[in-house]
């Protein structure tokens, strides 16, 4: 649980667990109806086996990811309401990352990785994405992740729609103590994204 006193409403954050399901829907489950949803595992499926898996289908295999030992992200709660999603876990269980010819791994350390950012209309430009942030550091750390890593985009001071900033924002990194390591081949509205990595200062667990 994080409790902050940088925003101004009571703000706690936990791992997404089971029990925590129907609050993660609200924040992942389409909107309108015969409408599609991502449900968050466009990182963690290879390309073609996500593309091919009809929505209902996704929504059962995140459903899974819940129910097992390593909860898949962090949920946000502003005032007691579901605000907020983190999709973070090790590397190697992002299959779309480990495949990626335009993330290249850095060295072969371990790392973990933060994926991306929900925040649901309404509590969206108070800061919330950066608080996932911070617990996603935690998360890793106390997983015994050597280091956390982050993809997000440079925008050259732009304001990018919700849609194309989902991945963060290298200065939302920056002020969470990441440093960049190495371009990428890879953009956000047409803009470059960094690996931006965070030391822990631990091993990975077996």
């Amino acid at each position: 649980m994080r409790q902050t006193a940088r925003m101004a409403d009571d703000v706690r954050i936990h791992p997404a667990t089971a029990d925590r399901w129907d609050d993660l829907r609200v924040l992942l489950a389409p909107r309108g109806e015969g409408a599609d949803a991502c449900w968050c595992l466009a990182w963690r499926l290879p390309s073609g086996e996500f593309g091919r898996l009809p929505g209902p289908d996704r929504e059962d295999r995140l459903h899974e990811l819940v129910a097992g030992p390593l909860p898949p992200g962090l949920l946000a709660y502003v005032d007691g309401e579901p605000a907020g999603w983190c999709d973070v876990g090790p590397r190697t269980a992002m299959a779309r990352l480990v495949r990626s010819t335009t993330i290249r791994p850095v060295d072969d350390l371990p790392v973990w990785s933060v994926v991306c950012f929900v925040v649901r209309t309404g509590y969206r430009r108070r800061g919330l994405a950066e608080e996932l942030l911070h617990e996603a550091v935690a998360f890793a750390a106390a997983h015994g992740a050597p280091a956390l890593e982050g993809y997000p985009v440079e925008t050259g001071g732009a304001r990018l729609s919700t849609s194309l900033a989902y991945v963060g924002t290298t200065g939302m990194f920056e002020r969470a103590g990441f440093a960049r390591v190495a371009a990428t081949d890879a953009t956000s509205a047409r803009r470059p994204r960094w690996v931006m990595r965070r030391d822990l200062g631990g091993a990975a667990r077996a």
